[in-house]
């Protein structure tokens, strides 16, 4: 550690190394010449003496480390930065990041932060906006960012992403829920479709689900379960404060709450998920995911009226984004049977009231 001198005013001073920069001489010869960072403290006293080195100390301390920063490569910044939010990124964050750890960045891997340009960052993401989703991609991207921010914060990140599909919702019909319904009754999977259709609960929050979370005919939302780094299951609080919720459900889904003690079901979401494919291919329905039902759900609530301020509060969203590209869907479906019906109205017409063989009809 540097040592403080005192100067003939009676303050502290303490000079710390900073950097070599070399000097170009006059017969063209190149010299080094070390440059010094100095920390002063007109305190002439001894304490004045500690508080200069102290502060020369702890910059010097701070110089190493950025020095170790950009010295470490994208791989040890990640693995780095991972390491030190182990214990406050929620459990899918945790996993999904380790997985890049696995299977790594290839094209910024090996490259030092500190020599890592935009156009790495742009080769990076447009490589694997190949093969994956806008949405993936967009995630993927925000690792690279988190990494560069921590260890390179004055770096500025200007990445074009694919832009987001429009999402692939499908409304279940009527007809098609009842079918569903009746075929569950008495089986594993009849509370987990309940509490979809008629709640709207997603699977991990109906997994973590328990009956100390059920008072009267209200249900508590607020264990989800996930998984963990590990691909362990592990309970987990909700992302946002729109996830905890209540939800008061009809008296025949609380009649069948009822029956439970500890966990409501004993399924993962893994397995409601299966269970629910095979529940659709026994009844001969045309494939849709588990999750739909909350749509179902959602799309009947606006049908009858309820304002979408209410809906996104049972349906545990923080915003109406969502809500809207489901209410777009079934608008969507509505329209095309508009056309349908219009196209077979004036087809009809066209055969009936016009003698559509006739040589002149055109005429």
């Amino acid at each position: 550690m540097a040592t403080a001198k005192k100067l003939p005013s009676g303050s502290w001073r303490c000079r710390v190394y900073s950097h070599t920069e070399e000097i170009k001489q006059p017969d063209g010869t190149v010299k080094e010449k070390k440059i010094y960072k100095s920390f002063t403290c007109d305190d002439p006293s001894a304490k004045g003496k500690r508080i200069c080195e102290a502060e020369a100390a702890a910059w010097a301390a701070e110089k190493t480390k950025e020095a170790k920063y950009h010295s470490m490569t994208f791989r040890e910044g990640l693995e780095s930065y991972v390491a030190s939010r182990n214990q406050v990124l929620s459990a899918s964050t945790l996993r999904e990041y380790k997985r890049y750890i696995k299977n790594g960045i290839p094209t910024l891997d090996n490259i030092k932060i500190d020599d890592i340009t935009q156009q790495d960052i742009q080769k990076a993401i447009n490589l694997y906006a190949a093969t994956h989703a806008p949405k993936t991609v967009k995630n993927y991207h925000g690792v690279i960012t988190a990494v560069m921010g921590t260890y390179r914060p004055n770096f500025r990140i200007n990445t074009a992403l694919p832009q987001k599909r429009k999402a692939n919702l499908y409304i279940p019909t009527d007809d098609e829920v009842a079918a569903i319904l009746n075929y569950v009754q008495g089986t594993s999977m009849e509370i987990p479709v309940m509490l979809a259709v008629f709640g709207p609960m997603r699977r991990g929050e109906i997994c973590g689900l328990t009956t100390d979370y059920i008072r009267g005919n209200r249900v508590h939302v607020y264990w989800n379960l996930v998984k963990g780094p590990d691909n362990q299951l592990v309970k987990k609080a909700p992302k946002s404060v729109a996830g905890d919720r209540f939800i008061t459900y009809p008296q025949f889904v609380m009649d069948k709450l009822s029956e439970c003690k500890g966990n409501v079901t004993d399924m993962t979401p893994a397995a409601i998920t299966m269970a629910f494919d095979d529940v659709l291919k026994n009844l001969g329905i045309k494939h849709f995911r588990f999750h739909d039902l909350r749509h179902y759900c959602v799309s009947t609530m606006h049908k009858i009226g309820i304002p979408d301020a209410d809906i996104i509060v049972r349906a545990g969203w923080s915003s109406v984004s969502v809500l809207h590209d489901i209410y777009l869907h079934a608008t969507q479906d509505k329209i095309a049977e508009m056309d349908r019906t219009t196209n077979r109205y004036f087809a009809e017409l066209y055969d009936t009231k016009y003698d559509t063989n006739s040589k002149n009809a055109d005429k």
